[in-house]
């Protein structure tokens, strides 16, 4: 038998998402030979806002790439709870500064094409490939074979699949998984803030509390001349797992009939309003094989209600770079990584509770004791996030 060829890609990679580009980035910044298979023809730009906190700024800052996601964001003044029907807050808690001086980076907010133009700007001529669909892959000695829809193979030292939710090679390596219907369906928009008039939500990260339903708040935009919206609503009847289904203004309006102006302004200017149900995904056991690796949603899907998906991905892209780096069992990359995501998949789901209390007891049994801290304690907010925010995969 004849020997296989060796590769002189050190990395390919599957997906040109938040997570691949990063991972990218930090590869390229090591040193190594990398190539990223987008199956996508243009990186268009799509999506809605994202939030970056302190633990993916780190990264970014490390990484050289803070200053070109800085000034595509914005930064908001403070972390703020309201009551959805009243407008009442529950507690207001200054964050701009803090984000600096408590956990050491700022806390952004970001429209996600920004981020990926950000994340890719200065990539090498060749690294990205577009219109590239892989369709399986296959382990050899030293190298692994990835095969594209087109026929073409490539072959590399390492493949990561950071392909998102649906991802092809976790699908290879672990079989069709079996999301489970959280039974919230999701609303999201995004409005320029002009139109809003005297009706525009605050420049803080807020997030709107009420019955069996919840809504998030914030700008995005250097200046913040752009709103982001997303309303989740319990539903049982409809179950279509999609992030960019075109939904109707007046579903969305009579989701939301009664609460403040504030939230039913935005939707009533909103040109396009999209929706889409959200399913659960138990951590998994393993990510790896032998030279293959998954990363960001492909390993660990995240529930919105933590804000913590894309940062999530951002901290995988410095820690798998660093065990690929220094040649390393891609199993290190994995028992480094699975208990701190699968704490912030836990506490995501928590949150999903938290935000829709319906009766007036449950109401002042949760509500009251955070607008109590806010006014009386108002540093325990950011103490009870110091294990996420304050967490630095850099200094690990």
């Amino acid at each position: 038998m004849s020997a296989k060829p060796a590769s002189q890609i050190d990395v390919l990679i599957v997906g040109a998402g938040i997570g691949g580009l990063t991972l990218a980035q930090a590869l390229l910044q090591r040193g190594k030979i990398v190539r990223i298979l987008e199956s996508a023809p243009v990186l268009k730009p799509v999506g809605a806002g994202i939030q970056i906190p302190p633990n993916a700024m780190n990264v970014l800052r490390a990484l050289g790439l803070d200053a070109a996601v800085t000034a595509r964001a914005f930064r908001p003044i403070a972390i703020e709870a309201r009551m959805g029907m009243s407008g009442r807050t529950i507690f207001k808690i200054p964050l701009a500064e803090t984000a600096e001086t408590r956990w050491g980076a700022p806390y952004l907010h970001i429209h996600r094409a920004e981020y990926i133009s950000a994340l890719a700007e200065n990539l090498p001529d060749g690294v990205l490939h577009l219109n590239a669909r892989v369709t399986r892959y296959e382990v050899e000695d030293n190298t692994v074979l990835v095969e594209l829809a087109d026929g073409t193979e490539m072959r590399s030292q390492y493949l990561v699949g950071a392909d998102g939710i649906r991802s092809t090679i976790r699908k290879q390596m672990l079989g069709l998984d079996a999301p489970t219907f959280t039974g919230n369906m999701a609303w999201r928009t995004i409005v320029p803030i002009d139109r809003l008039g005297d009706l525009a939500p605050n420049p803080t990260a807020c997030a709107w509390f009420g019955p069996r339903r919840h809504a998030v708040t914030y700008r995005l935009g250097a200046k913040g001349e752009l709103v982001n919206f997303v309303g989740v609503v319990e539903q049982d009847a409809w179950q279509e797992e999609g992030w960019s289904i075109p939904g109707d203004k007046a579903d969305a309006l009579k989701d939301f009939a009664g609460w403040h102006p504030v939230i039913t302004n935005l939707i009533k200017n909103a040109d396009e309003i999209y929706r889409w149900a959200l399913f659960d995904r138990p951590p998994l056991d393993r990510w790896v094989d032998g030279r293959v690796a998954l990363m960001g949603d492909a390993a660990h899907p995240m529930l919105p209600f933590l804000a913590q998906g894309a940062a999530m991905a951002v901290e995988d892209a410095w820690v798998l770079a660093e065990s690929i780096s220094n040649g390393q069992d891609l199993i290190r990359y994995q028992d480094q990584r699975l208990p701190r995501t699968s704490k912030v998949q836990a506490a995501s789901r928590a949150n999903m509770g938290l935000f829709h209390k319906s009766s007036r007891p449950s109401q002042l049994a949760t509500y009251g004791p955070m607008w109590l801290a806010g006014k009386l304690i108002p540093t325990l907010v950011h103490r009870r996030m110091d294990w996420l925010y304050g967490h630095d995969v850099t200094e690990d």
